[in-house]
């Protein structure tokens, strides 16, 4: 009966029934109903719990509210399952190439004008400052920009659990060579790399900007797994 409960109030909160922060009605009125005792209702607000969809609140004012699915919870989750499995970086990285360029292609393909000017307008970010740190965050924004322009749903997702791996790489690499001459020109490549994706997807160039941003990503991955961090465990990085 808990589990039964759970499903019926996870499905109400994956389909937006319940919004984020929505408070449960009381113990009392779930138990009616649902026709159960507080026990098998606690349990099943255990479950919704540790899957992150509820938080419980104590005290007088206090109560189950509704928290939204969070990618970074199934981030961690995956990472645990990768590195369970022996996953490399190397790993890690490839299959984010073959993601991340088929978005590119789909972004090409569906040219959204609002994408575009989102693209744009973080490319223009980069363009105005030199704080390497900064820019490896907002190349990272722009990256994830890409992939949503993409416009399915199930690759954003995907994608974002790889990233949460990729970025905190991606900042370890820059944080220890920050000073090194390979390090600023990399992200002068890379930002090139990105003028000229925007070309593509401007153009409507759907294999044009798949193959760029496909060799794009192969190099951004060799550069970053030059730098030490190739050694780290999946774990490492969440």
């Amino acid at each position: 009966m808990a589990e039964l409960i759970g499903g019926s109030l996870r499905r109400q909160i994956a389909r937006g029934e319940l919004k984020e922060g929505d408070a449960l009605p009381s113990e009392a009125a779930l138990m009616e109903q649902f026709g159960v005792s507080r026990p098998t209702l606690r349990e099943a607000f255990r479950v919704l719990e540790s899957e992150a969809l509820i938080t419980i609140r104590r005290g007088a004012h206090g109560g189950a509210r509704v928290q939204v699915p969070d990618g970074a919870i199934a981030a961690r989750y995956a990472g645990l399952v990768l590195e369970y499995r022996g996953t490399t970086l190397r790993d890690v990285y490839d299959a984010r190439s073959t993601l991340e360029s088929s978005c590119a292609g789909m972004a090409a393909e569906r040219q959204s004008e609002e994408d575009l000017a989102k693209l744009s307008e973080i490319f223009d970010e980069i363009s105005a400052t030199t704080d390497i740190a900064e820019r490896i965050k907002l190349h990272a924004r722009f990256d994830a920009a890409v992939v949503a322009a993409s416009g399915n749903q199930t690759l954003i997702v995907l994608s974002s659990m790889l990233r949460s791996i990729i970025d905190r790489s991606t900042l370890e690499s820059v944080v220890a060579t920050s000073d090194d001459p390979s390090t600023k020109k990399a992200y002068e490549d890379a930002h090139l790399a990105h003028a000229r994706l925007l070309e593509r997807l401007r153009a409507g160039d759907v294999d044009g900007a798949t193959e760029h941003w496909r060799r794009h990503l192969e190099l951004a991955k060799e550069f970053v797994l030059s730098t030490g961090v190739a050694g780290h465990s999946v774990l490492d990085l969440l």
